[in-house]
């Protein structure tokens, strides 16, 4: 079950790829990272944000579909009509 929560999320994440996206992970003892930049790839267990360049020295970051499944990292899709939508799916 697992398994085919985490290839849907992966399959979500392909259709908003050079999709502009906010991040915010766990940055452990309670610190939140916040982080904006675009879905640049997608690759079978990853995914890679390329990173605002006015954020910290970081060009890039890439975390897993299952961040996203145990709710680790939550990510929010910016449309084009400006809406913003979660990318999060329940398994």
């Amino acid at each position: 079950m697992a398994k085919n929560a985490l290839l849907e999320i992966k399959r979500t994440m392909e259709t908003h790829v050079g999709q502009k996206i906010t991040l915010r992970a766990n940055g452990g003892r309670r610190k939140t990272i916040e982080r904006s930049g675009v879905l640049e790839e997608t690759y079978p267990s990853v995914f890679i944000v390329k990173l605002d360049q006015d954020q910290q020295s970081f060009k890039r970051v890439s975390y897993s579909y299952a961040d996203i499944l145990t709710e680790t990292v939550e990510v929010t899709v910016c449309n084009e009509d400006g809406q913003m939508r979660v990318t999060y799916i329940q398994g």
